[in-house]
């Protein structure tokens, strides 16, 4: 069974920067593709970004393109969420969970879950 901890989150001013990441156990990230996603107060979760077992092919929700990088250490099992620029609509927590095949989008498509982590961007 896969666990996964998210952490890095926190309060930051807009235009700041955070790292997030997800240390998994029970399973070798390099065996699938992982994602992150996020949710705020009132709201659905929504996928933020993806990256393959190899690492070669990265996927962006159109409203962090440009300024969120995913990227992962399979020696340290973990898959980091560098976050740049962001901006007050960033704020929400944030999870990371395994792909189970089907659209990257979906989160309906993700499975174990961690507890998240919380980010606040203040304006």
């Amino acid at each position: 069974q896969v666990q996964l901890v998210e952490s890095g989150g926190g309060l930051v001013q807009a235009g700041g920067s955070l790292r997030l990441s997800c240390a998994a156990s029970g399973r070798s990230l390099s065996s699938g593709t992982m994602g992150w996603f996020r949710q705020a107060p009132g709201k659905e979760r929504e996928f933020v970004a993806a990256i393959t077992s190899s690492g070669s092919r990265l996927y962006y929700a159109d409203s962090v393109k440009g300024r969120f990088t995913i990227s992962s250490d399979n020696a340290k099992n973990t898959v980091y969420l560098q976050m740049n620029s962001l901006k007050p609509e960033d704020t929400a927590r944030y999870y990371c969970a395994v792909h189970n095949g089907g659209a990257y989008y979906s989160p309906s498509n993700f499975g174990s879950w961690g507890q998240g982590t919380q980010v606040t961007v203040s304006s």
